[in-house]
């Protein structure tokens, strides 16, 4: 790492820290108990850069490499994991334009979505197609200069307070694979664009997550991403790879949390007159959660590492999702377990880390998939 991006680093990482220690964590609670979206939080992260981490600096971004969205991603979810949700799907978005757009696209949408002018999402799961991409039903139909777009989406984050989706629809509906025949779409709210309802979530509170519908909307041609049909499918699927480096990192960031509320408790809670930290079953059970968060950790940032050298990183990705969501969801388990009766209630932030954890098994495609991709490319490297 070179001199100049290990100051870059160390410097957003310190700034994401104070942010994270004096503005998210006296209000995350209040705000994800109630449900509240946390307006004033994020237009402190426009300021502080965090839209644009690694959108490239000629177009207005940070310019920092992978590893170091990482490390953001880790640190916002330590105070508060439905925060870091903001620029999670955004960062998909803006590295799908920067990959595959044309000059005019990322001309004009790069800088907007660097300053959080413009917040993105993604629009690619519906209600009968979410792992099973290609059963998307979502239609674009070119009409002249324009696309008509009908279908809807759901458990779309940045729904109700984004401005512009990269939206998936199928282009062709005989394209056999099926995946060949769909096509993404740089897609602004506008007439025929519809929120529809919200979803009330286990975890993950305080951000919204949407159904958006679909009616006669239309969409300049020159919104195609790279104007050529067909090729939404594998652009989605590149640009995942970043939105599973941040899932894998938020979930690394949660169990830290929770690693870190345990040992301090295990500390101060005494039982049969000496801190239960005392108890080898307690010493076991903090020195399993700790091992188990570092293992996530460096599966993160060698994935990171890897997309950070230009290389395609889905079985890296792959693995370091797997790993670090199910670790997080038996780390947060274990410090309840050390917190006893005190984990249950809502007083801790506990309660919370367990009901976030499963968001980071399921999102940016569930850890069944996830395997399956994983023996895809075991299968390839290996092939005899």
């Amino acid at each position: 790492m070179n001199e100049q991006l290990g100051e870059a680093r160390q410097q957003i990482l310190a700034t994401v820290c104070d942010f994270v220690r004096r503005e998210v964590a006296p209000v995350a609670s209040r705000y994800e108990q109630e449900d509240i979206y946390p307006h004033e939080l994020v237009e402190r992260m426009k300021e502080l850069g965090l839209f644009g981490i690694v959108v490239p600096e000629e177009y207005g971004g940070l310019g920092l490499d992978y590893t170091t969205f990482a490390m953001v991603f880790e640190e916002l979810a330590k105070g508060w994991m439905s925060i870091s949700g903001v620029i999670g799907t955004h960062s998909i978005l803006t590295y799908v334009i920067a990959k595959f757009g044309t000059e005019d696209q990322k001309g004009h949408w790069l800088p907007l979505l660097a300053r959080g002018e413009k917040r993105g999402g993604l629009g690619l799961t519906e209600p009968d197609a979410g792992s099973d991409v290609a059963a998307m039903r979502t239609t674009a139909v070119r009409d002249g200069d324009e696309y008509v777009i009908n279908g809807s989406k759901l458990f779309i984050t940045n729904g109700r307070y984004g401005d512009v989706f990269l939206l998936l629809a199928k282009t062709n509906r005989e394209a056999k694979p099926p995946h060949r025949g769909i096509s993404a779409f740089i897609a602004e709210k506008g007439p025929g664009f519809t929120v529809g309802r919200d979803l009330n979530k286990l975890g993950y509170r305080g951000v919204d997550t949407c159904e958006l519908v679909f009616q006669d909307y239309r969409v300049p041609a020159e919104s195609l991403v790279g104007l050529e049909e067909g090729q939404g499918f594998y652009q989605v699927m590149e640009g995942l790879e970043t939105g599973r480096i941040n899932i894998a990192a938020r979930a690394v960031g949660v169990a830290t949390a929770a690693f870190e509320a345990a040992i301090a408790y295990a500390q101060q809670r005494k039982t049969f007159g000496q801190p239960i930290a005392q108890h080898q079953a307690i010493q076991l059970m903090l020195a399993d959660m700790a091992t188990k968060v570092q293992a996530a950790r460096l599966l993160v940032y060698d994935a990171a590492a890897k997309k950070d050298r230009g290389e395609r990183c889905d079985l890296e990705a792959g693995m370091a999702k797997l790993f670090a969501s199910e670790m997080c969801a038996q780390v947060t388990l274990d410090a309840m377990r050390v917190h006893g009766g005190y984990g249950y209630i809502k007083d801790l932030p506990l309660e919370r880390y367990y009901r976030d954890a499963p968001l980071m098994v399921i999102g940016e495609g569930t850890n069944e998939i996830q395997k399956l991709v994983i023996a895809r490319n075991l299968l390839r490297r290996y092939a005899s």
